[in-house]
């Protein structure tokens, strides 16, 4: 089995990392066929993902994520690849969830 293992600070707050989390786990059903499920708590919440060859979770704290997984022995052979991917996706997510929305013109 291979392990994949990545960490991303972030100035979020909960809140907005929360909605960063919601993205990433809506786009990983849609594009990776996982299934998706959110524990949500006071301070952290977490989901959990699964799809055949593959178990894992994603750590949402205020101040950082954490992803952890689990590949089975077909997929091991390709965890660069699966991780280099699953990086692109979380950057790109959090790069969108720090953008201020665009102030309103005044008339």
């Amino acid at each position: 089995m291979a392990d994949i293992h990545i960490h991303r600070a972030h100035r979020l707050g909960l809140a907005k990392a929360r909605k960063v989390a919601w993205k990433w786990a809506e786009m990983a059903e849609r594009r990776l066929d996982m299934e998706c499920t959110v524990i949500e708590g006071d301070d952290s919440d977490i989901v959990e993902f699964t799809r055949a060859g593959v178990d894992g979770r994603l750590v949402v704290a205020a101040d950082s994520f954490e992803l952890t997984a689990k590949l089975g022995f077909l997929l091991g052979v390709f965890r660069q690849r699966i991780e280099a991917e699953i990086e692109a996706n979380l950057d790109e997510l959090l790069a969108d969830g720090s953008k201020k929305p665009a102030a309103k013109a005044k008339k």
